[in-house]
């Protein structure tokens, strides 16, 4: 029988150090050394999210680490979720399941944390009794003072777990002396005996150049360094938040097709778009701006967590207008999930799931009328596109049902027909589509392009950059103080 080894946790100085990163190379090490591991965060925010084999919902870094460590993702590796939906609000998902609305203030200064907690520590029990260790990941910076005693997802989590615990820095933004000093120096005691390392990230340049760095911030901190890892530009891993959306294209090319997906202000899963970026025959842009959307062979309006919202910045920045004529003079239009939605004739919400709105006309291109619910579908699928007899996966996330006046389904699953297609139009509750090599090559029949192209594999290409992720991770951090550190009981 295996050695139970004692789970290890990822902490940062604060937001987008690299914490979700470092994660899943760690998950790719582990099973590269014939370990069991599984990925673990107990709170998560994020408008990218998944769904895992039995329909609940979890943050996609997560279902990413899950990838990387080999083993189907399940809600036990977020057991909260937060989906940012409006103006200081979020939809709270506890469990894979959404249990209400709650604005930034009553979620993080309200009383429910301690209930929360005690979730989040069954969710990482159950966990640990079917894998073998358990890797951590906290949120944002660890030296919150003003939440840190309701927090439920850094060093609480860590105490919780008895995990040793790692502290990562970005060196690229600066200051990193006087953030991982201050990190480590504002903890309470018995936190700062959990802290066995820390780890610099994303350093650009000559790494000796920090040797002298390096020996002062363990002199500071009397915590060494375990690794300096170098800012690494040709490994590509899945983005989980937003904040990715600042290092994609924001404009038009040529000699491609150009795949023009519209910046909603509260976009959700624009992973869905991954593939499609990579393919050779086209160029993928985000863009607000009118004068690029009109240079767009094709136009995606993307998942929403708030449709009624992004329906009307659509027409706020005429941008609606723009949609609609490139849709009549031959331009293709698709729609993914609250994008679906938008491209229908209504959208009514009676219970008021979004907003006060009773109901707004949509663009009017698909023949659709949606009802908002308050009851999210949450499933992974299996279907066919089209008239294509290929198999195809994706999965659902949505709380609208919609209904067509004449339909004309675009996909075949198992439970039926879903989706709408027109002749330079369709939409489609189904995420992931675009993994499906069948729907990217059927969309670009329709361009003067050389289509004898081999389709891009996606999968292939995950998994070639979670084992360089690895090898990147092995050459610059000291994994065997880790692996050691695995095998010996947190004192604290």
């Amino acid at each position: 029988m295996a050695q139970k080894l004692n789970p290890i946790m990822f902490v940062g100085t604060g937001s987008d150090v690299g914490k979700s990163l470092i994660v899943t190379g760690i998950c790719r090490i582990l099973k590269q050394l014939g370990h069991t591991p599984a990925p673990f965060k107990a709170q998560n925010m994020s408008l990218n999210s998944y769904v895992t084999k039995d329909g609940l919902e979890l943050g996609r870094a997560q279902a990413v680490q899950a990838e990387a460590a080999g083993i189907d993702c399940t809600t036990e590796m977020n057991p909260v979720l937060l989906k940012p939906s409006g103006q200081h609000k979020s939809q709270v998902i506890l469990h894979g399941k959404p249990i209400g609305d709650q604005t930034a203030k009553s979620y993080f200064l309200g009383n429910n944390k301690q209930h929360l907690f005690k979730e989040v520590q069954i969710a990482f029990h159950k966990l640990s009794q079917q894998f073998n260790p358990i890797v951590l990941e906290g949120a944002g910076s660890i030296s919150e003072l003003n939440l840190k005693h309701r927090d439920i997802v850094n060093m609480r989590m860590a105490k919780a777990a008895k995990a040793h615990v790692y502290l990562i820095a970005d060196i690229d933004r600066g200051g990193v002396f006087a953030s991982v000093y201050g990190s480590i120096a504002l903890l309470d005691d018995d936190e700062r005996k959990l802290i066995k390392g820390v780890i610099i990230n994303k350093f650009r340049g000559d790494i000796s150049l920090f040797e002298e760095g390096k020996k002062l911030l363990e002199s500071l901190t009397n915590v060494p360094v375990l690794g300096v890892v170098p800012y690494a530009k040709d490994i590509y891993i899945e983005e989980e938040d937003s904040l990715g959306l600042e290092k994609k294209n924001t404009s038009s090319s040529t000699n491609k097709v150009n795949i023009a997906v519209v910046l909603l202000p509260f976009i959700s899963n624009f992973t869905d778009f991954n593939n499609l970026e990579k393919d050779d025959r086209v160029h993928l842009f985000y863009t607000r701006s009118a004068s690029e959307l009109k240079k767009a062979d094709v136009i995606i309006i993307p998942g929403s967590k708030n449709t009624i919202a992004d329906l009307q910045f659509l027409r706020d920045a005429q941008l609606a207008e723009v949609i609609l004529q490139s849709h009549a003079t031959g331009t293709f239009v698709i729609g993914i999930c609250g994008g679906f939605q938008i491209l229908g004739t209504s959208i009514a919400d009676p219970a008021h799931v979004e907003n006060e709105i009773h109901s707004i006309p949509g663009l009017g291109v698909i023949p659709a009328h949606t009802v908002l619910a308050t009851k999210k579908t949450t499933k992974q699928c299996d279907f066919q596109f089209q008239h294509y007899e290929t198999t195809c996966s994706g999965y659902e996330i949505h709380m609208g049902i919609t209904t067509f006046d004449h339909p004309n389904y675009l996909n075949t699953t198992s439970n039926g027909q879903e989706g709408y297609s027109a002749q330079n139009c369709w939409g489609t509750y189904m995420h992931g589509i675009f993994d499906n090599a069948v729907v990217i090559d059927e969309l670009l029949s329709h361009f003067d392009i050389d289509n004898t192209t081999e389709t891009f594999d996606y999968q292939a290409y995950k998994e070639e950059n979670y084992n360089k992720l690895a090898a990147h991770l092995k050459q610059h951090i000291d994994i065997e103080t880790i692996l050691n550190d695995m095998t010996t009981s947190v004192t604290a």
